[in-house]
């Protein structure tokens, strides 16, 4: 569930009957988090916290554009129909987007992100296909496809709405809906969500949680829970998946590592070339590595000369200019 939020009855029957079956438990674990686990006859929600890196999250999701359209059919949603045609949604869509005087395009590229859009809301079960072709839409926007509002799912879409009025003072409301006062939950989310957690880049309550309690009442028995292992270093910690504990590593959630394609293999091949050629003393705090711009594109140019492009090989456009790294870092 903590990579698949949102299960959904007709979908997820098994899965659902599972967290039935588990329901002290799976509460015992997400309230050392902070989450909140909503249980319906025909829904599963686990309303998590944003990631603890959302830069790199939002680097692999959906686009701005389809972020703006999700909430903007949301906002739609709640006054349609429990059955409603999709042209008469998205109508209401546009009406709300010139309410807050978001400019309409009409083009393709808008019918994509609404698209885009529509496939969220439905991957979620709050607002599904019954009918008819969603792919129709780019090409049609009266084409004939009936969907189903649940209105009751619209309230979990903010995993954390706090009590300030999102209206009223939009940045006090996003910054309450990121922000984690207690340290402790901050680190065990950090360890759910994130790769590793680098002590150098901790503050004082941060690293003295990681020095005192990350084996004992608070990161050891939850590592238990999710079925993990804790791996705790003097530079670093992180929950480790065990090769056993998958049948499947689509399990594992949609971020593979390493990942498949030129950059991730330009990625895994510059940190064994730092780990050798960095230099210490060039990080947040002991143990990083650093090399210079130049050192880095040098890198990349000899690995692309060894992976040349083809089959297996490095894409062209890559291999042909490797991109420099901007600046010195880890």
């Amino acid at each position: 569930m903590a990579a698949r939020p949102w299960l959904v009855g007709g979908r997820d029957d098994d899965l659902i009957a599972a967290v039935r079956r588990n329901e002290h438990a799976l509460r015992s674990a997400v309230a050392r988090l902070g989450w909140v686990l909503v249980i319906e006859r025909d829904l599963v929600r686990l309303r998590k916290s944003p990631p603890p890196r959302p830069h790199v999250w939002a680097a692999q999701g959906p686009s701005p554009a389809a972020c703006s359209w999700f909430f903007l059919l949301l906002a739609a949603a709640e006054s349609m129909p429990p059955r409603t045609a999709l042209g008469h949604l998205v109508t209401q869509a546009r009406a709300a987007a010139a309410e807050a005087a978001l400019p309409a395009r009409h083009d393709m590229t808008e019918r994509r992100a609404i698209l885009a859009a529509l496939r969220m809301l439905d991957d979620r079960g709050v607002v599904e296909r019954l009918d008819g072709d969603l792919d129709g839409y780019l090409h049609d926007e009266q084409a004939p496809v009936l969907l189903a509002v649940h209105h009751t799912r619209l309230a979990y879409v903010i995993a954390n709405p706090g009590t300030l009025d999102p209206a009223a003072d939009p940045h006090a409301w996003l910054e309450q809906v990121q922000r984690e006062p207690d340290a402790a939950r901050r680190m065990r989310r950090a360890l759910v969500d994130d790769t590793c957690i680098h002590t150098a880049l901790l503050d004082e309550a941060e690293a003295q949680w990681l020095s005192q309690r990350v084996r004992g009442d608070d990161g050891g028995p939850l590592a238990d829970a999710f079925g993990l292992v804790l791996e705790r270093r003097a530079e670093v910690a992180a929950f480790v998946v065990p090769d056993e504990a998958f049948r499947h590593l689509r399990e594992l959630g949609p971020m593979p590592f390493p990942a498949p394609g030129t950059i991730a293999h330009a990625a895994l091949l510059l940190l064994d070339h730092a780990a050798l050629h960095g230099t210490t003393g060039s990080g947040p705090g002991p143990g990083w590595r650093g090399m210079p711009e130049e050192h880095v594109v040098a890198a990349l140019t000899s690995f692309a000369g060894n992976n040349a492009s083809g089959k297996g090989g490095w894409g062209a456009e890559y291999s042909q200019d490797p991109p420099p790294a901007g600046r010195e870092g880890p």
